[in-house]
């Protein structure tokens, strides 16, 4: 080989690999595996506009995109298989997930909105032709929930207030998507429904028992992660975090990008009231932060209510659940 041409062959090499910067190897390789976002939110405008591949690439690491799910506890199995390693959710569903295991942790917590006039993203529902008028009322009443999900966590603190125990109601645990059928079938007399489940019912027209914001509510959205992910690529998680709280500033000022992304028409579509409410709470919403050692009560709480009422299997430490970032170097 001509002296030129070894030359060459040595400087491609190093820019491969050798003379790579520490911080570009460390992260090489690294996916972000996330479920598909569906048609709104800051997820859906970035994968729209491949905006996580270009800033994962700055860092060696790409992104996938996964399956639909409805809720946290319905990408259990996708987390455990390690089809996802990044999901969205909230401080309850987590503590059950985390009973039977400890590959993830909760790396980000998102406040709570306190304005008052931010529109309801919960709540405790009846048909409108139910004679149910009050939660005290639900005794002998068959009522769906998520099971160790958000919506057990906000039942048993609602009869806790009616001054009901929690064996004077049936919990039927359903997913969202089962639930919304059993309801509308008459097959429960209530529902707990969140997320997108809950303006869905109530623009069919079920009354409301209760909110969230009625209770003393400690279980704060969260976003987790798998271990290996955190601890070996930091980096790719700062950027995913980093990303999304950029987003979710930019949704307030233009939230009708970030409504029917992908589709204008179909069943992800919105249009009318549901659009604007959707528009609505886009406007309140607070940017995910990253979790720190103070956040260990919201987890105590929660888990607290949980280990209770026997829903925890068993105790979940605190400091276990949690993730803390170390600052960028």
């Amino acid at each position: 080989m001509s002296p030129r041409l070894a030359s060459l062959a040595v400087a491609t090499l190093c820019a491969l690999s050798a003379c790579a910067s520490p911080a570009a190897k460390a992260q090489q390789g690294a996916v972000l595996k996330l479920k598909d976002p569906g048609n709104a939110g800051p997820l859906a405008y970035a994968k729209k506009n491949g905006i996580l591949e270009k800033r994962l690439a700055a860092v060696g690491a790409s992104v996938e995109w996964g399956g639909t799910y409805a809720s946290f506890t319905a990408t259990v199995d996708a987390v455990r298989s390690g089809s996802v390693n990044v999901l969205e959710g909230a401080i309850s569903p987590a503590l059950g997930y985390l009973a039977n295991g400890r590959d993830i942790k909760i790396f980000s917590i998102t406040d709570r909105v306190t304005d008052p006039a931010a529109p309801r993203t919960d709540g405790l529902v009846v048909p409108a032709d139910s004679p149910v008028k009050d939660v005290k009322e639900l005794a002998g009443k068959k009522i769906a929930v998520n099971k160790g999900g958000r919506g057990e966590y906000l039942l048993l603190l609602a009869l806790e207030k009616a001054g009901l125990r929690p064996d004077q109601v049936t919990r039927i645990y359903l997913n969202p998507d089962q639930a919304a059928s059993a309801f509308a079938t008459g097959k429960v007399d209530a529902w707990w429904a969140i997320v997108r489940a809950y303006p869905e019912v109530v623009a069919k027209g079920a009354r409301v028992l209760a909110h969230s914001n009625d209770l003393p509510d400690q279980d704060l959205n969260i976003q987790a992660a798998r271990v290996e992910l955190l601890q070996s690529h930091p980096e790719v998680v700062r950027v995913y975090l980093d990303v999304l709280g950029e987003l979710t500033a930019q949704a307030k000022k233009e939230p009708e990008k970030f409504q029917n992304v992908f589709l204008t028409q179909g069943p992800t579509a919105l249009s009318g009231a549901r659009l604007q409410e959707e528009l609505a709470k886009a406007r309140y919403a607070l940017p995910p932060r990253p979790a720190t050692a103070a956040d260990l009560s919201y987890v105590k709480d929660v888990a607290g209510v949980f280990q209770k009422y026997g829903v925890l299997p068993a105790s979940v430490n605190p400091a276990d659940v949690v993730f803390e970032q170390k600052a960028a170097r």
